[in-house]
């Protein structure tokens, strides 16, 4: 059984699930800023922002600084800022508007003989007459603020999928394990597939020509024939390999996700073939105990990064 690399040197873990959370708070000058960030599985980087309307220009910053510590996944990012002291907006009054629907309420009011209610708080209802403008605000000077408190969350989201990475990179490792006697089991089986043919051959020949005239050596040829139709060697030879890549991998210092689902499928195929191949009960079963493990890891791989 192989023992490569299997052990992982304290918590030093490069592994990382694509699922995650983090969210940080501080207040900086006279800003409260909040940023919160989450993801699930995706093939790909796929990133949405949802900052403040006058605070848009965050949005393809955020997307990069994010972009540094993460390479796949869904990833969501939210952002609140509020000034505690000091105005962020003001509001401008459009009175020369304003002033026309005073005077048409007024004409409707003379030709339709209405009661003149006219107030200050019903011609605010007219929302037109009123823009908020944003007080110029230095977009690297906000900017800094908000990468600053984004970092905590990133370390906070990123150890979060670092420590369900550990969790999955042991499990992992106990399936390639338990796969790893399985394959040892189909090597010491074969040979005995192979024995049992020629013990069953002889037998049938016994029984059709009785104890005379019994040509070994055709025996001896089926049996070889035989053996070269059911020999898995091969497969357990190549299967061994993508299991040692495999245990490479989870130790590598990148990621590996799609790398992973290649070696699944590779994993899978010689496991079909060697099912093909399969002549005994013994042999089955164990082909499909190591399927049932290829399948497991092919789901939890989904979520590696």
């Amino acid at each position: 059984m192989l023992k490569i690399n299997k052990k992982s040197k304290g918590n030093d873990t490069v592994l990382k699930s694509m699922t995650g959370y983090g969210r940080a708070q501080q207040c900086i000058d006279n800003y409260e800023i909040t940023v919160e960030i989450k993801s699930v599985n995706h093939r790909f980087f796929e990133f949405n922002a949802k900052t403040p309307r006058a605070y848009g220009y965050l949005d393809e910053k955020l997307k990069s600084f994010v972009q540094r510590s993460v390479s796949r996944g869904k990833i969501d990012v939210g952002v609140t800022i509020y000034k505690t002291e000091g105005l962020s907006s003001e509001v401008e009054v459009n009175k020369a508007l304003a002033g026309e629907y005073v005077n048409a309420l007024r004409q409707l009011e003379g030709e339709l003989n209405l009661k003149d209610d006219l107030t200050l708080s019903s011609i605010s209802r007219f929302s037109d007459i009123f823009t908020v403008k944003k007080i110029n605000e230095d977009e690297q000077v906000v900017w800094e603020r908000v990468s600053e408190v984004a970092k905590q969350a990133v370390e906070k989201f990123v150890a979060m999928r670092a420590d369900e990475g550990k969790q999955m990179k042991k499990d992992l490792t106990e399936k390639l394990e338990h796969i790893e006697s399985l394959v040892k089991k189909l090597e010491e089986q074969s040979p005995n597939t192979v024995k049992a043919y020629r013990e069953r051959l002889t037998a049938k020949m016994n029984e059709v020509l009785g104890a005379q005239n019994i040509d070994e050596s055709r025996i001896l040829l089926e049996a070889a024939i035989f053996s070269e139709k059911v020999a898995v060697d091969e497969e357990t030879v190549r299967l061994r390999s993508h299991i040692k890549q495999f245990y490479n991998l989870l130790e590598a210092k990148e990621p590996i996700g799609r790398k992973l689902d290649f070696l699944v499928q590779e994993l899978n195929r010689e496991a079909n073939t060697i099912g093909s191949k399969a002549q005994d009960v013994e042999m089955t079963a164990v082909v499909v105990d190591i399927k049932s493990d290829i399948e497991k890891i092919r789901e939890q791989i989904q979520n590696i990064e």
